[in-house]
């Protein structure tokens, strides 16, 4: 063998060899992760919240090359209806990851009781500022101490009223009316405060109830009161943002400390950008024309129902704005239950809030 030859040949050995480790680490890489890592969240694939958690799990898998696969399980049904347990359940690693509602991790993250503080955030401006401020990184930073690892924020919106029975604009209309509401006890507190009947009942309950006549109304933001269609039942509708319900795309703190830094910054990418297409959808029409062009310019999105409001009066609810009296009213009438919630929320928190929102 010439020497020419021989040094050719050892190229081509040497070649082999790279060719060799490159794919064995490849697979290596690729055992690190699960073929699925699986993704709670409460409602259904048409939903604008349901639209955020889709978007997620395509922007993951394009981020990561298809390294990491996460497939969203909607309407609970990891839960099996349970939808208070998702926080305990990710931090456990029973399940991986959440597109979740922070009042649904309100029993484990009681900071998370700031948002459900009645007539205390009401705007969208208020909301932002709270988020991305030292209230936001607080409720994080609780959320690491409880095995949560938070990504980023999306939204459910703010929670408006409906009814079949009359227009609100003050408390005393509020008296007697039996509504249903989320199963969480602030919520319980502010309707009896203000002197209604509230009563927890999963949907399909409620539906029922408001055919029978048994409920007369319930609370939720527009993002459900559409794909529901609420006008089916009722007929007045107050927009009175008392309380907002943020979501927040969280995962097990375990599994994502073990990710690569690559892996972390892709899915937090995808979080981050999945939050704001989602937190579009929910004020859509909302924000004037903000929102809308975000969708429009960003994502090339374009909203089926760009108009709620408008919307819901073309099929003959009757839709109600409160004044400013009238707004303080109703803030007036819940004071009291500030006395007993802020304690539970946290003191510390709640005045790192009102400084985000310039208060």
């Amino acid at each position: 063998m010439t020497r020419k030859t021989s040094y050719f040949m050892y190229i081509l050995v040497f070649a082999l060899c790279f060719s060799l480790l490159a794919v064995f680490t490849s697979s290596s890489e690729a055992g690190k992760f699960k073929k699925e890592y699986k993704m709670q969240l409460n409602v259904g694939p048409t939903f604008y919240w349901g639209m955020g958690a889709t978007k997620f799990a395509e922007l993951v898998k394009e981020k990561t090359n298809g390294q990491i696969n996460v497939k969203p399980y909607y309407a609970s049904v990891l839960l099996k209806g349970a939808q208070l347990k998702s926080a305990q359940l990710v931090a456990n690693g029973v399940i991986d990851c959440a597109y979740e509602s922070t009042i649904n991790i309100s029993p484990v993250i009681t900071e998370c009781n700031l948002f459900s503080l009645p007539f205390f955030i009401n705007t969208f401006e208020n909301l932002d500022k709270i988020e991305n401020g030292q209230a936001g990184k607080a409720i994080f930073a609780a959320m690491e101490k409880k095995g949560l690892v938070g990504l980023a924020w999306a939204e459910n919106g703010f929670r408006q009223v409906t009814n079949s029975k009359r227009a609100i604009h003050r408390p005393k209309d509020v008296k007697g009316l039996r509504l249903r509401v989320v199963g969480s006890p602030i919520f319980i507190d502010t309707f009896r405060k203000l002197g209604a009947d509230p009563v927890n009942m999963n949907w399909g309950d409620a539906v029922t109830a408001f055919q029978q006549g048994v409920v007369d109304g319930q609370e939720n933001p527009v993002g459900v009161l559409v794909p529901v269609q609420i006008f089916q039942y009722h007929k007045f509708a107050t927009f009175w943002n008392y309380l907002v319900d943020p979501l927040i795309i969280y995962w097990n703190k375990k599994e994502w400390n073990a990710f690569p830094k690559d892996i972390q910054n892709a899915i937090q990418e995808a979080a981050k950008e999945s939050g704001r297409f989602e937190m579009a959808l929910c004020r859509a029409g909302l924000d004037g024309d903000k929102s809308l062009n975000i969708l429009k310019n960003e994502f090339n999105h374009t909203m089926k129902v760009p108009e709620p409001v408008k919307w819901l009066e073309s099929k003959g609810v009757t839709v109600t704005f409160l004044s400013d009296e009238e707004r303080n009213a109703f803030i007036e009438a819940t004071k009291p239950l500030y006395d007993k919630w802020v304690p539970k929320i946290g003191k510390d928190l709640y005045e790192k809030a009102k400084a985000d929102m310039g208060r």
